[in-house]
């Protein structure tokens, strides 16, 4: 079968791999559609200390059982079409027990520690078919739209912290694709305003398409920060998310926030500079909370598989892009140039 290795920084090569074999327990999947991630992006320009290649990348995908070896308990057939919760933890850890499985010690991740998507084929191991983590597709919605359920369970799972409702004004830093995916879970959430801040650009003009309020340009000498205080009559905002790996957003997250807000840190900080110089005495005396999310649990992705299902997630304007295994690298030159939201690999082109 033909897949896209990755074999080093700046390094992914389209070429014939064996065919997988299936052991006892194990799923095959032909994959109509693997979104690319901008976790899959840094891996390949940066390298990842966790992936160590060779490694098919790839976790946010669809497709469809071809050969099962699966428990006879297990409720997957030939023919379905599935979408995958990639996690695999312990189950004995503390967080494990305290059924905080996404923060799990030792887990074990879909194209960390086992080959993705980006391939014609992948088995899924058989811990992850034993634990139901194949979720049946029961729509026509398409195989495209349904790879969008891992980054929004993500999502929802932040919005578990923040308990978004009908009397929140929300910001969002960053207006990417998860940028974008908080922006909506906040509207279908009931939030009053929703507004989007990021640097001036294609991607800030495009998030206008999304039900927001405002989009707001970043600027270097603060002036967003007034301009969201002018939209909220000088109360801020209820609600700030920063999904984005900025710690500037970070630091300007607690300047808008209203007092009693909540801010959500979603996107994390480079490795090699991981810190932010927060004013916590705005912590102090707007008596703000302040949460980080991780991943996601089972139930924020299967949250994400109905949402999906619904029609009410617009999917179709997230999905920008089409591309075959053979210009898989082309999405990350897409990605960095702005040019795009979800670019997604289709292995049948």
């Amino acid at each position: 079968m033909k897949a896209a290795v990755y074999e080093g920084q700046e390094t992914i090569v389209v070429r014939d791999v064996p065919d997988p074999v299936l052991e006892d327990g194990e799923v095959l999947l032909k994959i109509e559609a693997c979104c690319v991630c901008g976790s899959d992006r840094r891996t390949y320009r940066h390298g990842h200390a966790s992936i160590p290649p060779p490694r098919v990348l790839g976790h946010e995908f669809c497709g469809t059982v071809v050969e099962s070896r699966a428990a006879d308990h297990v409720d997957i057939k030939v023919g379905d079409r599935v979408v995958m919760y990639i996690v695999m933890p312990c189950g004995a850890c503390q967080p494990c027990r305290e059924g905080k499985v996404n923060i799990c010690l030792t887990r074990k991740t879909m194209a960390y520690h086992f080959d993705g998507g980006y391939a014609e084929y992948t088995k899924i191991p058989a811990v992850a078919v034993s634990a139901g983590s194949l979720v049946k597709v029961e729509s026509d919605t398409p195989s495209p739209h349904m790879a969008l359920s891992e980054p929004t369970g993500c999502a929802i799972n932040a919005h578990g912290h923040l308990k978004i409702g009908l009397k929140d004004t929300v910001a969002v830093f960053g207006a990417g694709p998860v940028g974008i995916i908080h922006a909506v879970l906040a509207r279908l959430q009931g939030a009053q305003k929703v507004f989007m801040l990021a640097h001036p650009g294609s991607r800030l003009t495009g998030a206008e398409a999304f039900d927001v309020d405002a989009c707001v340009a970043v600027t270097d000498d603060g002036s967003h920060k007034e301009e969201i205080m002018r939209l909220t009559g000088g109360a801020g905002c209820s609600v700030v998310i920063s999904a984005c790996n900025s710690a500037q957003a970070q630091i300007d997250a607690v300047e808008i926030a209203a007092r009693s807000g909540r801010i959500e840190y979603f996107g994390g900080l480079p490795k090699s500079n991981p810190t932010a110089a927060l004013n916590t005495n705005l912590l102090h005396y707007k008596e703000i909370t302040v949460t980080g999310s991780f991943s996601e649990k089972m139930s924020d992705f299967q949250a994400a598989v109905a949402l999906i299902q619904s029609g009410r997630f617009p999917a179709d304007k997230l999905v920008t892009h089409m591309l075959p295994l053979d210009r898989m690298t082309e999405a990350f030159d897409l990605m960095d140039a702005g040019a795009c939201l979800k670019p997604c690999i289709d292995p049948r082109l």
